[in-house]
């Protein structure tokens, strides 16, 4: 059973399986070491984390200035573990503890080639609102 779990900071196990999720999801090289990880935890505004006997298996992080709006990004799944909702449970659960926090605008960053999974959540891309990248 898929266990949830927010995290401020990992154990050097749980910084590898961290790291294999990024290289799985080709956001970083095989050569990488990982040594951002403990940063990325520590700065975002929420990291949430799917267990699976002990392993993470899945994560997905919220930016935000804890007041008003709020990014949901680096929703990534083991290969491994697709297709049995982890995903759609993470997104879901990151949204309703912002919305817990207050957070009324949150918007979603997604790779290209993800927009299928995201449209199958149900979520749009707003017509109002631009995305850009500097």
């Amino acid at each position: 059973m898929t266990e949830y779990r927010f995290l401020r900071h990992a154990s050097c196990g749980e910084l590898r399986d961290l790291l294999a999720l990024y290289r799985e999801a080709q956001w970083v090289t095989q050569d990488e070491c990982g040594a951002f990880l403990p940063e990325v935890l520590s700065g975002s505004f929420l990291f949430l984390a799917a267990f699976d006997s002990g392993r993470i298996i899945g994560m997905a992080r919220a930016l935000s200035d804890g007041v008003s709006d709020a990014y949901i990004q680096d929703v990534a799944v083991a290969r491994s573990h697709r297709k049995q909702g982890i995903g759609r449970e993470l997104v879901f659960r990151l949204k309703a503890e912002l919305e817990k926090c207050g957070v009324e605008w949150i918007g979603l960053v997604g790779a290209p080639g993800t927009e299928k999974f995201y449209q199958q959540l149900g979520l749009k891309n707003p017509p109002d609102y631009t995305f850009y990248q500097l």
